[in-house]
């Protein structure tokens, strides 16, 4: 399919710009004046429509894939609530308008989805107070880092250390990293667990916090974790609870009753609203009533007369960590998938996401190596370590799976894994759909010992077919040149 760029002809327009009809105040400096036009293609309407229509066809996504990336929980994301998010009440709404309509007069509406999923939230978590504002995931738990730090300020303790296992995600330590600390990197034990005899000896004075996920990204619940929280607070370390994996707790168990402090939540993980390039995203915190005076502001509240305003009276607050209120239109599209579901049916996402993963763990256990034969929870990772004795690795079963129309699980990661194959199938996904992907996977493990050459040329049918990956990396090239 050729570039946009290779469509276009000289003088062709799409569009014609209207001619300004108000006086120019004031020249742009010649120096910043184009002497040439820009090179953008001249093409058609048309030929834009067609271009992008079938470029959107050759895309995986959610809508037209099953997409089992361990880890990141590709849920499907409901229309009803795009559709929600998208009346005008809530997609017109300037966000300036709480400070200027008297009080939000114009926004109480707004105001009060903030105010109630930020309560919703509280009563899911475990936690007594919510800031809406991260705009991710890692904004979360950079300002859980921040909220650490500021406690341990406040209180004159000079503290160095987070503590993050082996398993963690990426960004637990580098969020630490980021508001200053040094990371000590626990290992896990022979059950994919934090080793507790390690995490003893690495508590001290100097630890600020610790920061987990329970399950782990192994897709395993690790049954001390209590224990490991009373430790931590022993220490005078503050829990924080790294929320990408909630969606196989939720409604089940809370993580502040298992003795965190800080929670950062994925709404496009958990409650489902769009994930990557679908986003924008959203990571609200959660904190113990002990840390709700350092939340971000402003803050919603509910005055006495039943409206809401904008608090901003927290002198010991971190200050602003986002524009405004965050990323609000993912907030209400969370909003209305727990309206939609309710009590029980939370519940019953878990309950599903974690049938489902077992379901795939126990169908192909005899084709993949499984590091750990613990019960998963609501991911399960395999390793490709017996097809490596072929020559075949994890990456080149991707390959193959983008030949059979299917989104690859995540690949070497967790990095305490070999060759590691991370499948979480979420709720979304039928028996039927996950039938197709065990008999696309058993079918790679077939092909890894009878016909190897075939999986190191996958995919040759898709519309991007397998580089030179080391060649790409080192002659990178990503703009076209005209001729």
């Amino acid at each position: 399919m050729r570039l946009i760029f290779e469509k276009g002809k000289t003088g062709r327009q799409g569009i014609r710009i209207a001619k300004h009809d108000v006086p120019i105040q004031c020249e742009l400096p010649v120096s910043l004046q184009r002497k040439e036009p820009a090179a953008l293609p001249g093409v058609s309407e048309l030929d834009v429509v067609r271009h992008f229509s079938r470029l959107a066809g050759r895309n995986f996504s959610v809508d037209t894939h099953f997409y089992p990336l361990g880890s990141c929980t590709m849920k499907y994301n409901p229309k009803c609530t795009e559709t929600i998010a998208s009346l005008d009440g809530f997609q017109q709404v300037h966000p300036l308008l709480p400070q200027l309509s008297g009080g939000g007069i114009l926004t109480q509406g707004c105001l009060e989805l903030l105010h109630e999923t930020e309560q919703w939230l509280c009563e899911i978590t475990g936690m007594d107070a919510y800031t809406m504002q991260p705009l991710a995931g890692a904004h979360g738990e950079l300002t859980g880092a921040m909220l650490i730090a500021a406690y341990h300020r406040n209180r004159g303790n000079r503290r160095r250390y987070i503590i993050v296992p082996d398993s963690s995600h990426g960004t637990n330590p580098a969020s630490a990293a980021i508001a200053g600390y040094e990371v000590v990197v626990i290992p896990s034990d022979e059950t994919g667990d934090m080793n507790i005899a390690k995490y003893r000896e690495a508590l001290s004075d100097e630890v600020a916090g610790v920061m987990l996920t329970c399950p782990n990204t192994l897709g395993i619940f690790n049954p001390r974790i209590r224990e490991i929280c009373d430790l931590g607070h022993q220490a005078g370390a503050l829990m924080y609870y790294d929320g990408a994996n909630l969606n196989a707790i939720m409604g089940k168990v809370r993580p502040g009753d298992l003795g965190f402090d800080i929670v950062h939540l994925n709404l496009h993980k958990t409650f489902a609203t769009p994930h990557g390039g679908g986003g924008p995203g959203a990571g609200p915190v959660g904190v113990k009533k002990e840390l709700s005076d350092l939340l971000p502001i402003s803050r919603v509240v509910r005055r006495s007369d039943g409206t809401y305003a904008l608090d901003y009276n927290y002198p010991k607050s971190i200050g602003y960590i986002a524009p405004f209120y965050g990323n609000f239109l993912p907030v209400v599209k969370a909003y209305a998938y727990m309206l939609l579901l309710g009590k029980e049916g939370l519940a019953r996402v878990s309950e599903i996401a974690v049938l489902n993963a077992n379901y795939v763990k126990e169908a192909l256990k005899k084709y993949f190596s499984l590091p750990f034969e613990e019960g998963c929870m609501h991911e399960v990772v395999f390793s490709a370590e017996q097809q490596k004795k072929y020559g075949v690795t994890a990456l080149d079963i991707a390959k193959y799976l983008i030949e059979q129309g299917i989104h690859p699980p995540t690949v070497y990661f967790p990095l305490i894994v070999k060759e590691a194959l991370m499948v979480e199938p979420t709720e979304t996904e039928s028996k039927e759909t996950l039938d197709i992907f065990i008999e696309s996977m058993i079918m790679a493990a077939t092909l890894a010992k009878e016909d190897p050459s075939c999986l190191h040329e996958a995919p040759q049918g898709a519309p991007v077919r397998r580089p030179d990956e080391v060649r790409a990396a080192r002659e990178l090239d990503t703009a076209w040149i005209k001729k």
